[in-house]
């Protein structure tokens, strides 16, 4: 082969390898190269207006979200001063007005470029249900000064109502489940999944007003009319759930107090004892355990023995026997842990084998257990994902560029060398 055609054969051969392995290892990288960016932090804001008090939590999760659900976790928390707002029914606006200091801390915790965008839900529970019934045109009036308190933030706000007992009790119950693990879990490779042989928890709840159990019942057992139907990052759940109305701690306080004034002064109580005012802040289960020290899972004998051992004590001892001495709270203590005892074996029926776990546990790491997680988590189903944003190694004018050029190349090399071939034959 002649020199002169053997010399450019060699340099068509050499440029067409470069330039098939340029368009290789471009495309290479630019398809495993890739990087995916998170679209950010979505949040919501649930206020909890109780019978007690109102409380104003933050939630965040992740905006793509897993299999339509939120991954929420509780961001910020802060106690509302002053009472519940069924106890301002002649003077609604105090109501909106109490909000107003969280609502400034709440403005600091969001990123000023999502505000507008956060939704904003105001839930009231016993409280509320109970000053509708004795008057609705009052329970408007405190709902309606807070949608127009709501109307000056900068957040979405998107109403407020009262729950009704199963609601609160099936919202309840997706908290607690939903801190114990039992919807998702992370695997080896930091995935969220479903915890394999996932069980769940029964979960009750003791406010000032009213009590509730939720459980999801056997399947034999099961009745459409009697649960709800929730749906959890793409599994149905029918949960049983039912609220005890004026079973709360307080109303039965009230009730016993009734009684014993109509025994001794031989005439009936003016008033229905189940009213929505005067409420203490309480939180019935864990504060009552926390009094008799006792913490975590225990067994029904060993509460039956710490509170008999209480309520057996001077009153003079109290200030030496609890970790926080408040004169107000001390009294109930004795009458709480009675009644939680009582409503737990006579009411609910539980026995020394089947003594639930969770009941008295007030917060799972940074999440208080409260139903507004488990209301935020099942509104994550109604709020859009966002998909990651990707980044190519390349934009895609530039890879296009690219692969036209080097193609353009190899195409002209495989030209010519099929010329240089033919000439020297």
């Amino acid at each position: 082969m002649p020199s002169k055609v053997k010399i450019p054969l060699i340099l068509s051969i050499l440029f067409l390898l470069i330039s098939v392995s340029v368009i290789i290892a471009i495309a290479y990288v630019q398809i495993h190269h890739e990087r995916s960016l998170s679209p950010g932090l979505k949040y919501g804001i649930v206020l909890d207006a109780g019978s007690s008090r109102t409380t104003v939590y933050v939630y965040q999760w992740p905006a793509e979200k897993e299999n339509n659900t939120g991954v929420v976790s509780q961001t910020f928390k802060c106690n509302v001063n002053g009472l519940g707002i069924s106890s301002y029914a002649s003077e609604p606006e105090k109501a909106a007005k109490n909000i107003d200091n969280c609502m400034k801390k709440v403005i600091s915790v969001i990123p000023f470029n999502q505000q507008n965008s956060t939704p904003v839900y105001l839930g009231a529970t016993a409280g509320m249900r109970l000053l509708r019934l004795k008057n609705e045109s009052a329970a408007q009036g405190v709902l309606f000064s807070i949608e127009n308190y709501f109307q000056t933030q900068p957040f979405s706000f998107r109403g407020a109502h009262i729950i009704t007992g199963q609601e609160e009790g099936v919202y309840g119950w997706i908290t607690v489940n939903y801190l114990m693990g039992n919807f998702l879990e992370k695997n080896i490779w930091s995935t969220w999944v479903r915890p394999d042989g996932a069980e769940t928890t029964g979960a009750l709840d003791l406010g000032g007003a009213s009590t509730q159990i939720s459980f999801i019942p056997e399947k034999s057992e099961q009745n459409p009319n009697s649960t709800l139907e929730v749906t959890l990052y793409g599994y149905k759940y029918n949960v049983y759930t039912h609220s005890f109305q004026c079973y709360g701690r307080d109303e039965s306080e009230k009730r016993l107090l009734a009684s014993l004034a109509k025994s001794s002064q031989g005439k009936p109580h003016v008033e229905n004892p189940c009213y929505p005012q005067n409420y203490k802040a309480f939180s019935g289960f864990y504060y009552t355990a926390n009094a008799l020290n006792l913490t975590g899972n225990f067994q029904l004998p060993e509460f039956n023995t710490s509170m008999s051992s209480f309520c057996s004590q001077e009153w003079s001892k109290l200030p030496h026997i609890l970790s926080r001495f408040d004169e107000t709270y001390a009294r109930s203590y004795c009458f709480s842990a009675n009644y939680i005892y009582h409503l737990l074996v006579h009411g609910y029926k539980f026995n020394s084998e089947s003594w639930p776990q969770i009941l008295f546990q007030k917060e799972v790491g940074n999440s208080s257990i409260a139903w507004s997680l488990g209301y935020m988590l099942n509104l994550t189903n109604m709020i859009p994902a966002e998909r990651p944003l990707i980044l190519l190694p390349m934009r895609p004018t530039v890879f296009a560029g690219l692969l036209f050029l080097f193609a353009a190349i190899s195409l002209l090399c495989l030209i010519l060398l099929v010329i240089l071939m033919v000439r020297a034959c």
